[in-house]
């Protein structure tokens, strides 16, 4: 039986961010702040421009707000330097994008092994991540082929191994049905959940398809940079 995870993953206090200057600045972020529990699978909603690959950036490390606080797994983001939070993203963090961002000349086997081989992962404890992780999203019998040789739900699926790879605490996911169709976007959703439960990861996933926001535990929504509404049981 696996354990119950308890306490708060991911906390966002009163952040704002702007991008340029003046009368032409844009503000993306307003005043955010949300508390995401270990565990869940928390779902962001919002139109294009609400704000939401922004707050995933903050939230992963990748860019810095103006104001406001952000802590992931009890880390205070502001408090870590570059080297800190270049290990949080390789260590703590895994990254899904729409894009896949898969390497072309890579065998589906060796692009799961990359986060592996960057924080110099035995060659045995490598091998027997990436066949542990292919299986778990269905892909044990694709581990030699290559991205162009694999249809697109099936890149997203060794996207999701890719960044389970060093076995993250948060799982953070930009849109990743978004070059999907309807079918093929669902199962990629279910897949993303049964990951939840079964490693016992949190993930805060971006989309705007309304049809797959019911596989979440719990749903945000940024609108004009500022959580206006939260749904859930």
């Amino acid at each position: 039986m696996n354990q119950v995870v308890t306490g708060t993953m991911v906390r966002v206090e009163k952040v704002h961010k702007s991008y340029g200057r003046g009368a032409a600045a844009v503000r993306a972020l307003r005043g955010v702040s949300l508390d995401i529990p270990r565990g869940e699978l928390v779902a962001l909603k919002g139109r294009s421009g609400s704000g939401k690959t922004t707050l995933l950036n903050i939230v992963g490390g990748l860019d810095a707000p103006d104001q406001g606080r952000v802590t992931v797994d009890g880390m205070d983001l502001s408090e870590l330097g570059e080297d800190g939070l270049l290990a949080l993203r390789r260590d703590r963090i895994g990254f899904v994008f729409q894009s896949f961002g898969l390497i072309p000349v890579l065998t589906a086997a060796e692009n799961v092994g990359v986060p592996m081989r960057m924080r110099r992962a035995g060659v045995r404890e490598r091998e027997e991540r990436v066949e542990l992780l292919l299986s778990l999203v269905g892909l044990a019998d694709h581990a030699a082929q290559r991205p162009g040789e694999l249809s697109g739900g099936q890149q997203q699926r060794v996207a999701i191994a890719r960044a389970l790879a060093n076995n993250p605490s948060l799982l953070i996911a930009d849109e990743p049905t978004g070059q999907l169709d309807a079918e093929t976007g669902h199962a990629v959703m279910e897949l993303l959940r049964a990951v939840v439960r079964s490693e016992q990861v949190t993930a805060l996933v971006a989309t705007h398809d309304a049809t797959l926001l019911d596989l979440a535990d719990r749903v945000l929504e940024l609108r004009d940079g500022e959580i206006r509404d939260e749904t859930g049981e």
